[in-house]
């Protein structure tokens, strides 16, 4: 139960300006979250830009709260707003109650049961083709390898193909959109600041992403084998939504989000997991038996140690619509309470030694503390392409693995480094490949 009280005091944070918070937040959260943690406690306040007042969490109690708390309570599309000019205020993940449930049940149905049977198949293929050109024996950064198949991956999801003139030059525009770092992101918001420099080329790239997009979905509405299609776009033309259908605006929207956030998690997931492959013998020999014998359970556990050891996201966020209590604090409405997932993956408390890979976390029975391992978020907000993402990261790590021995091009672990909203490998997650 949420408590709402007038008498609880505010929670505690660095009093620094606006943008300070923002910048130091935005390149350095991994660190500075923890620092704060170690002196404000479980609930720290921080202001971030665009004007907005967030409160971190890291107790595990306090963020099942926010994770089965009432929807009308806890809003995470506008928790999401920080994305809205990229992903669209239609998209699943800006969205709420009632108007979220309906772009859910319209997607859903890509990312479970029998589809996800079906991309099996197609995400082997998709593998085989991308592994078979690595080179032997010299090291490059595989990050860029896992990003180029999954992306190829959900292409083919989303469209059904991922070959032609249209994607092709849509291709790069999309890594373009995906390589921005955090000041990049006060442009979004920042209509004057879109006319120069690197927030004009950012919008530019934006710009012709969208008319891409709305080439495609023109002409895929006039294809007359819509009903017998199965990918995303074929799927959201022939659904009746309300007596309805769905508009060009809200098509754009949901392939943007599918697009960008379809493989992200996926692909840097499978760059660290080659990474501490590479750096742990032991462990990789496990893996290559697990490999050989087709032992999916384990190279499943090698994929979610290396998001819990690794987060690509480091919170997911829930904007207040009333004032609640948590942990002894008010947070009023119009807040953003943000779930921290490195806080919480990164604890002793829940994972023994929690710098250390260690896929037996996951295997014969061990599983972590419920709510404790959370790189897909939590409660009825939990990404729905969750299931599809583990899948594609078995199949790809099998098909590595079957192949090649890794070994590291350092002995030392790469630090992270902000890309957008996200962490990924500071160097690319440099590796070698060996023939077996």
């Amino acid at each position: 139960m949420v408590l709402r009280t007038e008498l609880a005091p505010l929670p505690p944070g660095p009093r620094l300006p606006i943008a300070l918070q923002t910048v130091a937040f935005g390149n350095f959260r991994h660190l500075l979250v923890p620092i704060l943690r170690r002196r404000y406690g479980d609930v720290i306040c921080l202001r971030l830009y665009p004007e907005r007042k967030v409160v971190q969490l890291a107790n595990l109690e306090h963020i099942k709260t926010v994770f089965g708390g009432p929807v009308t309570t806890f809003h995470a599309g506008e928790g999401n707003m920080i994305l809205k000019p990229l992903m669209g205020e239609h998209s699943v993940l800006l969205t709420d109650e009632d108007v979220h449930l309906r772009a859910r049940k319209l997607l859903m149905p890509a990312f479970h049961g029998a589809a996800l049977r079906g991309y099996r198949d197609m995400i082997t293929e998709l593998t085989v083709a991308e592994v078979e050109r690595w080179p032997s024996g010299r090291p490059f950064r595989s990050h860029d390898r896992m990003r180029a198949l999954t992306l190829e991956i959900i292409l083919r999801v989303v469209f059904g193909v991922s070959t032609g003139p249209r994607l092709d030059e849509l291709r790069p525009l999309l890594n373009r959109l995906l390589e921005i770092g955090p000041l990049d992101i006060f442009g979004w918001h920042n209509p004057k600041l879109q006319r120069y420099g690197p927030w004009k080329r950012n919008l530019q790239v934006q710009q012709r992403v969208d008319e891409l997009l709305y080439a495609e979905i023109a002409e895929r509405r006039q294809v007359s084998d819509l009903d017998s299609r199965a990918d995303v776009l074929s799927r959201l033309l022939t659904v009746p939504v309300d007596d309805d259908r769905l508009s060009d605006a809200e098509l754009r929207d949901q392939l943007v989000t599918l697009l960008l956030a379809g493989h992200e998690t996926t692909a840097t997931a499978l760059a660290w997991s080659l990474h501490d492959l590479a750096r742990n013998p032991i462990e990789q020999a496990a893996a290559l038996t697990a490999a050989d014998t087709g032992d999916e359970k384990h190279l499943e556990a090698i994929a979610k140690e290396a998001m819990r050891l690794h987060p690509v996201l480091g919170e997911v966020a829930r904007r207040l619509t009333e004032d609640i209590e948590i942990g002894g604090y008010r947070i009023p409405a119009g807040y953003t309470v943000m779930p921290s997932i490195n806080m919480v993956q990164l604890d002793s408390a829940h994972h023994a030694d929690p710098l250390t890979f260690r896929p037996s976390r996951f295997l014969d029975g061990n599983s972590p503390p419920p709510g404790s391992w959370m790189p897909f978020g939590g409660g009825v907000r939990r990404c729905l392409g969750a299931g599809f993402s583990l899948l594609e990261a078995t199949i790809v790590l099998r098909e590595v693995l079957t192949r090649f021995q890794l070994t590291p091009d350092r002995t030392r672990v790469e630090p992270q480094r902000p890309r957008n909203i996200t962490m990924v490998p500071g160097r690319g997650a440099r590796v070698a490949v060996t023939p077996r």
